[in-house]
C-alpha cells in the first residue's frame, strides 16, 4: 500500500525558510517521479515542483523557482522541498504526490 507521509510544515515570517520531507515506505519509491503541489487559499490544487526519479531534471513553478529546491534520496525514500524566501502567498499545505497517491499534507504559514 503506498503511504506517504509529510513533515516539516510550520509558521514561518516572509523571507524565512523550511524544509519539508515526504517519506515514501511500503513501495518502490525510487521508480516514480515526485511532485510537490500545494492547496493555497482561494486557489485549488497548484503544482509546484517535479523530480525525475533518479532525482534529476527538476522543475518549478515560476512562482517559486529560484526560491524552492525539490530534491531527493533513494536511499532513505524521501522527497524534499526547500523552501528559502516564504512569501505569504505561499501558504498552504503541501503534499507529495505522484499519481493519484498523496499524503495527508503538512501546513505552511508564511505571516508577520
Amino acid at each position: 500500500q503506498v503511504q506517504l507521509v509529510e513533515s516539516g510544515g510550520g509558521l514561518v515570517q516572509p523571507g524565512g525558510s523550511l524544509r519539508l520531507s515526504c517519506a515514501g515506505p511500503g513501495f518502490p519509491f525510487s521508480a516514480y517521479g515526485m511532485n510537490w503541489v500545494r492547496q493555497t487559499p482561494g486557489k485549488g490544487l497548484e503544482w509546484v515542483a517535479s523530480i525525475n526519479s533518479a532525482g534529476a531534471m527538476p522543475k518549478y513553478d515560476d512562482s517559486v523557482k529560484g526560491r524552492f529546491t525539490i530534491s531527493r534520496d533513494n536511499a532513505k525514500n524521501t522527497l524534499y522541498l526547500q523552501m528559502n524566501s516564504l512569501k505569504p502567498e505561499d501558504t498552504g499545505v503541501y503534499y507529495c504526490k505522484f499519481g493519484d497517491h498523496r499524503g495527508q499534507g503538512t501546513q505552511v504559514t508564511v505571516s508577520s
